[in-house]
C-alpha cells in the first residue's frame, strides 16, 4: 500500500473513530419551547472545523408543530414561502417568511411527501395515495406526471429532484402502504429511482439496486446524483448510506454507483446539497439523539444538527437560500448556517 494510501485510511479510520465515541447531544441543556437559546446553540456541533457552517448567533428555531409526520419542505424564491407535508394528516402547508403565518396549502394532498419545484415555478409532488407524480401548473391545475411504469401503478412515489435540463427524477420505495398513511396494497414493481424525460414525458427506471431509494438531490453542476438509501429499516444488514452516480449520456443515465457516506448509527431521508458541494441529510447523528448530518463533497462528516424529534426531511431557503428548513415528525425547524443551497428548491 502506498504512504498517501496508508495515510489516508488511517485519517479516515480515526474520524470514523472519533464520530463513533462520541454521543451526540447528550447533556446539553438547551430548551425547545421557544425560551432564551444561550449561543452559541449547543445543539449545533461542528466536527471538522475546516467547514464554517456554524454561525456562532444562529439558534435552530422551531417555527411551527402540529403535524402528524412533516415531510418534504420545499421552497418558493418567487413567493418566499416554505411548503412541506403532513403525510398521514393527507394535507399540506405553507409557512410565509414575512410574518411566519402557516396556512393549509393544499387539502386533500394524496398523503404527499416529498416536492421539488421546477424551473418554471411549478411544483411537482410525490403522492402515496395516487401512486402518481403530479405537477401544480401556473392556474392550479394538476398534472399527473407518472402513475405507472411497464403497465404496473407505481409503488408509493416518495420525492423529486428536477435537473437543469427540465427532467423529473423520483424515488418509488413503497413507503406508506397502511391504513395510517395511505392504503394496504402489494407493490407490483422493484423499489427503484425513475426519470420523467422533459420532452417526451417518457419514463425510464435508470437503477433498481438500492434497497430502499429515498432521498434525492443533485450535485449543484449536476453531473451527479446523490440518492439515500433507507433499506437498512427492513434489513439490519444492510448498510447505513447515501450512495453517488454519475450522471451521464446528456443527463439520462446513471453510472457508476457507489457509497458516498455512512450515515451510521441513522438512516438517511432528505438531502440537500450546498453550492460548495456539500451534502446535508436528515439521519439521526446518534442511538438516541436526532437531526441532521452534514458532510463534505469528500464525503467526510463535519457537523451535526440536533433536534428533539426524528428528523424526515430538509431543504434550503430564505432569500438568500443560507437558511436550512427541517421538518421533524410533529414540527418545523430552521437554521441559519453559512452555506447556500444548489439547485431549484
Amino acid at each position: 500500500m502506498q504512504r498517501r494510501t496508508m495515510l489516508a485510511t488511517a485519517a479516515t479510520l480515526t474520524a470514523a473513530t472519533a464520530f463513533g465515541s462520541k454521543t451526540f447531544g447528550q447533556g446539553i441543556d438547551r430548551p425547545w419551547d421557544g425560551s432564551i437559546i444561550a449561543y452559541p446553540d449547543p445543539a449545533i456541533e461542528v466536527i471538522d472545523p475546516s467547514y464554517p457552517y456554524k454561525i456562532g448567533n444562529a439558534a435552530v428555531e422551531r417555527l411551527w408543530t402540529g403535524t402528524r409526520w412533516a415531510e418534504g419542505p420545499v421552497w418558493s424564491g418567487v413567493g418566499n414561502y416554505l411548503i412541506w407535508s403532513d403525510v398521514p394528516g393527507n394535507k399540506m402547508y405553507r409557512w410565509l417568511e414575512d410574518d411566519g403565518e402557516v396556512t393549509v396549502y393544499r387539502s386533500p394532498s394524496g398523503n404527499s411527501n416529498g416536492s421539488a419545484f421546477d424551473d418554471q415555478g411549478r411544483l411537482v409532488t410525490c403522492e402515496h395515495s395516487g401512486r402518481r407524480v403530479v405537477r401544480a401548473e401556473h392556474d392550479g391545475k394538476l398534472t399527473v406526471i407518472a402513475d405507472s411504469y411497464d403497465g404496473k401503478p407505481l409503488n408509493a412515489p416518495n420525492d423529486p429532484a428536477v435537473h437543469a435540463d427540465g427532467a423529473i427524477w423520483f424515488t418509488d420505495p413503497g413507503y406508506g402502504r397502511n391504513d395510517y398513511a395511505n392504503d394496504r396494497y402489494e407493490t407490483e414493481l422493484p423499489e427503484a429511482v425513475y426519470r420523467v424525460d422533459p420532452h417526451s414525458g417518457a419514463l425510464v427506471m435508470v437503477t433498481d439496486e438500492l434497497g430502499k431509494p429515498n432521498g434525492l438531490c443533485f450535485s449543484p453542476d449536476y453531473s451527479l446524483l446523490y440518492v439515500a438509501d433507507s433499506g437498512a429499516t427492513h434489513d439490519p444488514e444492510h448498510p447505513k448510506e447515501v450512495r453517488v452516480y454519475d450522471v451521464i449520456e446528456n443527463g439520462t443515465r446513471l453510472a457508476n454507483g457507489r457509497t458516498f457516506c455512512d450515515t451510521s448509527p441513522g438512516l438517511a431521508d432528505g438531502i440537500r446539497c450546498s453550492t460548495d458541494g456539500s451534502l446535508w441529510v436528515a439521519a439521526s447523528p446518534g442511538p438516541t439523539t436526532y437531526g441532521v448530518q452534514a458532510f463534505s463533497p469528500e464525503g467526510q462528516r463535519v457537523l451535526v444538527i440536533l433536534l428533539p424529534e426524528l428528523c424526515a426531511n430538509l431543504c434550503f431557503g430564505g432569500r438568500k437560500r443560507n437558511r436550512l428548513f427541517m421538518t421533524a415528525s410533529q414540527s418545523l425547524y430552521a437554521l441559519y448556517v453559512n452555506a447556500n443551497g444548489a439547485g431549484f428548491s
